[in-house]
């Protein structure tokens, strides 16, 4: 049976399921261990993780400790909330007029960013008026259509992540800035904040930050170096602004006070630092990393919802309402029993988007693709479950959302 703990209940002899964060808050490589070492259990104590999974079936129990059950239905009530709450709308165009500009424009700012991230790393100072202009473009697409460059980005590979990684957490933080109705200053300032949050990984060895496998403990203690690294780098240029230093520094912070580097907490975190958390992790988690397989957008949401005091429940309600509980390119299942991939956002009702039907969960097989939208009064179906894509052994599940031929490679050379 699987419980969720508090990590300060964890002891010895427990059997190690899963951890309740992302994988780059730990230094383990298995997520799933008897735990059998004092050593062991000091470092998941020091990773400032605050819960975890166990499994007692395979370790000692904890009578406190809350069932899968329990968790499944504190999350689905908080998600209905959000759900239910109003969402400001907003006009766009077609998603498949934008998706051809989106791309270009990945392109482009991939090419931008490794530009200033090496400048970085070669000592010089970072361009900002260039990055401004990249900022500019982002949030005049995002404008268009939120979801066609934050999912396009979603799509880079495991070598350009550190630069795609950035593009992404741009576009996020500007999205999320006008969800919660910032004035326009404000979001340019949180877009820049996104695109320089992480230009600290330039000061870290290239061995470290390239390496294909988990980090070793020092390893991981001079990556958690980089927020202060990125600071330095931005104090040096006097270019920037307060605010986007701060999110520099402070993308890693909790609201439970248990993040770095400086474990502040709640107010003590500024707000675009509490947005910089929440993008950073949702891109980083749905991302593919060399040593790790992305976890599915809509996965990924429900198991943020479930990290308790990880983020400002406000900030990250606001993002949920931003890209969606299923987020575009997630696959799921169907009242009817067909699998389906969202296709679209309706602004209005998070829960009813628009779904391009392509399998039979009953029949196992492939039937006529069909976009399906939930939304409309006539529809009688509905979304009942989130699918893996790689237990059902489906590829290149983006080319139907997306329009893009099958990756071979970058999208964005």
């Amino acid at each position: 049976m699987l419980k969720r703990i508090p990590v300060s209940n964890l002891v010895t002899g427990m059997y190690i399921h899963e951890f309740c964060g992302t994988w780059m808050e730990h230094p383990f490589w298995r997520t799933r261990f008897l735990l059998d070492s004092g050593k062991d259990l000091q470092r998941i104590r020091d990773s400032g993780i605050a819960e975890l999974w166990i499994d007692t079936a395979k370790g000692l129990d904890l009578p406190s400790g809350r069932s899968v059950e329990e968790v499944e239905v504190e999350t689905d009530a908080s998600l209905q909330a959000v759900a239910e709450a109003p969402v400001r709308p907003a006009k766009r165009v077609a998603l498949e007029d934008e998706i051809g500009r989106a791309t270009q424009l990945c392109a482009r700012s991939k090419k931008a960013v490794m530009a200033m991230f090496n400048d970085a790393r070669m000592g010089q100072a970072v361009d900002i008026a260039q990055a401004g202009e990249l900022v500019e473009a982002i949030s005049a697409s995002v404008l268009r259509h939120p979801n066609a460059l934050i999912s396009l980005a979603r799509l880079k590979n495991s070598d350009e992540y550190t630069y795609m990684h950035s593009v992404a957490v741009c576009a996020l933080m500007i999205a999320l800035a006008r969800q919660l109705e910032l004035d326009e200053e404000q979001v340019r300032e949180a877009g820049l904040a996104g695109l320089l949050h992480d230009i600290g990984k330039m000061a870290m060895p290239m061995e470290v930050l390239n390496k294909p496998g988990k980090l070793t403990d020092p390893e991981f203690a001079t990556m958690r170096e980089h927020p202060q690294a990125g600071a330095d780098i931005l104090l040096g240029g006097q270019q920037v602004s307060a605010l986007v230093l701060d999110v520099c520094l402070h993308h890693h912070e909790k609201f439970d006070g248990s993040g770095y580097p400086h474990r502040l907490a709640g107010e003590q975190i500024s707000l675009l630092a509490r947005m910089g958390a929440v993008c950073d992790v949702y891109d980083a988690i749905t991302s593919e990393r060399p040593y790790k397989s992305g976890w599915a957008p809509a996965e990924a949401i429900r198991k943020m919802a479930e990290w308790k005091g990880h983020f400002d429940e406000r900030v990250f309600h606001a993002f949920i309402k931003t890209v969606g509980i299923y987020p575009l390119g997630s696959l799921v299942r169907l009242e009817s029993g067909r699998l389906g991939v969202v296709v679209e956002q309706d602004a209005r009702a998070l829960l009813t988007p628009k779904v391009k039907v392509f399998f039979s969960s009953k029949s196992k097989a492939p039937i006529p693709q069909q976009v399906i939208d939930l939304g409309k009064p006539s529809s009688q179906d509905k979304i009942v479950g989130r699918e893996s894509a790689e237990q059902w052994g489906f590829r290149n599940l983006d080319e139907l959302w997306s329009g893009l031929p099958a990756r071979r490679g970058s999208y964005f050379d």
